[in-house]
């Protein structure tokens, strides 16, 4: 077995021809990986598929109740150090990023280590929408229209499926390091950290009552029924059983015993997003976009995937974009094959097994296969919403336009019958059809959900509606070549179907209707916020817009928002949207994974307060405007700003109460179905 915390021998970088981490030869590696394979344990501890496999033992099953101190940012936040970077492996001073699962020489460095002090994240007054946000007087509140909570990213992972790219993020020390999305120690808690979230909104709502919740997408880390049906048992309070296959450590591991969820409080209706995890494999590829690669195979075979590492192409930038993961200029079959890994449940700190080149390990690495581990067609991901106990049915998908046809994943509902609110759930994903061979993160809209989102809009401008819409990949704020902006079908070499729509005339779109309050969003794991002024701020400020990102469960800072939504006396309407920390209580998974996550920042140091430059050219092409709303310079967009806390040197959320002006027609509205709020 290669096991990190003792031998760190499968720890490799892509400098020196691979050669091993703190110098491990090629031969000890050989050494490890060949008798652990021969050692490989393969029985059935624990069961919850019960395909083929012993019956679990009886033994009684826990909760993991939360503390009773249940707050938001704005009265505590997380607090710890960022250490230096250290100049490579061996340096003495801490650990590389692909040095990521040395786990066991986390506390050595001070790494995981945080404290929670008193001083909250102030709320921000954002005015920047009205015709003269210098000269605004802040009215007063009169009514709240609406209070949700909004969640994101959760990613649950089955750790120990075959077909995962664990190696790589250790393997490619340029490219795969900075990639924790592939391999985390958080990956062992994710089910974990979803409980506690719930437990904390529970906690929340008998304060102050939620209308609704919504989740923004990617609920699954790579589109298996397995990972989705925790995720749905976990809402609604069943029994998980946090592990697969062979179910190894479920008897003895905090991380794969079964355990009980406490479930969302029945009272509170939540909706559903679409994301790109939610359909393509690691939330990148068509699962049968490549029949060579066997993809869908590999998700319920006993064969732990060999691959070429899928990043390396991107190290020859030639072309308009980043090269295409499974363009035929990089033939994978002709990289250098990996076994890919998995991690092993059996250890307390998730050593990762069967990672390493190809011609290293034998005989070739086999797990316990596992039928619950299938790959979901996007019609089998939104059927599952119907077989839960929470409410509504369907989740949002029951309003689906049957008309629409099969996989069709944009909706609306109303959320308080006596409220002129109108929330859009728009699918703003790419195709599995559309023919691109390229990470598929980017934001579209095909020519049916564009004239449904027209309509919707048109509607609730008709109907006197103020709007919101949510979304999973957000506008307007990733970088061209990031892989997560709008996608430019155009210059795809290998679309087979369009985008309908350009950025541009999108948000133009976005500005005629002025009863639009806000696109909120996740996809990016960030907490920002950002805004679309009016193109004629003085006559016309109602234009203006704001969107809302919301950071992942899944990596610091592990966040939800709350979202309340108040017309104020002056018959604007303010949104405050507030970061929220899932409660945990010591010694919980839930708390292992916080230390985790904040370990792992403090490692990668990923970069948490993104504003992406707006420029006309990318290595000399002309590209479209990231932001169709400001100047191609260079410059940042003065709309994005981040919060600062004394004391909290790694502050990666932001609190603001965002002030929205409305068209004389809607304040007539407004004025005569709450006379109320008049001063």
């Amino acid at each position: 077995m290669t096991d990190f915390d003792s031998k760190k021998s499968s720890v490799i970088t892509a400098s020196d021809n691979l050669n091993m981490v703190r110098g491990v030869s090629r031969r000890e590696f050989v050494k490890y990986s060949a008798g652990a394979i021969a050692g490989l344990c393969m029985g059935g501890l624990t069961t919850a598929c019960g395909i083929g496999r012993k019956a679990p033992p009886i033994q009684p099953i826990q909760g993991y109740p939360i503390s009773g101190n249940v707050v938001k940012t704005t009265e505590q936040m997380l607090a710890f150090p960022m250490p230096a970077t250290p100049s490579g492996p061996d340096s003495g001073t801490g650990l590389y990023p692909t040095e990521l699962p040395l786990i066991s020489e986390y506390a050595q460095y001070g790494y995981g280590a945080y404290e929670v002090i008193a001083t909250g994240l102030p709320v921000v007054p954002r005015y920047d929408l009205l015709p003269d946000p210098d000269r605004y007087a802040k009215p007063a509140r009169r009514k709240q229209l609406a209070h949700f909570f909004a969640m994101t990213d959760i990613h649950i992972t089955d750790k120990e499926a075959p077909n995962q790219l664990i190696y790589i993020q250790q393997a490619d020390a340029r490219f795969g390091a900075p990639v924790t999305s592939i391999y985390s120690p958080v990956m062992l808690y994710t089910p974990h950290v979803l409980d506690a979230a719930i437990q904390t909104i529970n906690a929340l709502h008998q304060k102050t009552p939620f209308d609704f919740g919504i989740s923004l997408g990617d609920t699954c880390n790579n589109t298996q029924y397995n990972e989705l049906r925790w995720y749905l048992d976990i809402i609604d309070g069943k029994v998980i059983t946090p592990s697969s296959g062979a179910h190894l450590g479920a008897d003895c591991i905090d991380y794969q015993k079964p355990f009980q969820a406490a479930g969302l409080d029945k009272s509170i209706p939540w909706y559903q997003v679409l994301g790109n995890h939610d359909h393509f494999y690691i939330g990148s590829i068509a699962v049968d976009a490549d029949p060579t690669l066997g993809i869908r195979e590999a998700y319920v075979g006993n064969k732990v995937w060999a691959i070429g590492d899928l990043l390396l192409p991107n190290q020859n930038y030639v072309g308009h974009h980043f090269p295409c993961m499974l363009d035929s200029t990089f033939n994978l079959t002709e990289l250098p094959q990996s076994y890919m890994g998995v991690i092993d449940g059996s250890t307390p700190t998730g050593t990762i097994k069967y990672a390493g080149p190809r011609d290293a390990i034998s005989p070739p690495p086999m797990v316990t296969a596992d039928l619950h581990r299938r790959s979901l067609l996007r019609t089998e991901w939104i059927a599952e919403f119907f077989e839960t106990q929470t409410l509504p049915v369907g989740h949002g998908f029951g309003l689906v336009d049957p008309a629409m046809g099969e996989g069709f994943a944009c909706y609306s509902f109303a959320p308080k019958a006596d409220i002129p609110l109108k929330i859009i759930v728009l699918d703003d994903t790419q195709s599995e059809t559309d023919g691109s061979r390229d990470i598929h993160g980017h934001g579209v809209l095909d020519e049916a959900r564009w004239n449904w989102l027209k309509a919707e809009l048109e509607a609730g401008q008709r109907d006197h509606q103020l709007m919101i819409i949510a979304a999973h990949v957000p506008i307007a704020v990733s970088g061209y070549g990031s892989e997560l902006e709008w996608w430019d079908s155009g210059s795809d070499p290998n679309a087979t179907e369009q985008n309908a729509v350009t950025l541009t005339e999108l948000v133009a779109t976005l500005q005629k209707a002025p009863n639009l309050l806000m696109w909120i969003a996740g996809h990016r794991h960030l907490n920002t916020i950002k805004g679309f002024p009016s193109p004629d701020r003085i006559n016309a400020p109602e234009k203006g817009f704001w969107q809302v990102e919301t950071s992942s469960l899944r990596d610091f800072p592990q966040q939800f928002r709350t979202f309340e939504i108040y017309l104020n006396s002056d018959y604007t309407v303010s949104i405050v949207a507030t970061n929220v920390d899932p409660t945990v209580a010591d010694g919980t998974p839930a708390a292992a994974s916080r230390t985790y996550a904040v370990a792992t920042q403090q490692i990668v140091k990923t970069k948490l307060q993104v504003n992406s430059e707006n420029v006309p050219t990318i290595y000399g092409k002309h590209v479209d405007p990231m932001d169709p709303t400001r100047p191609q310079d260079g410059s940042p967009d003065p709309t994005i700003a981040y919060g600062e806390v004394p004391g909290v040197p790694c502050c990666a959320s932001y609190n603001a109460e965002l002030y929205k002006q409305l068209s004389p027609s809607m304040v007539r509205v407004l004025q005569a179905t709450f006379p109320a709020a008049v001063s």
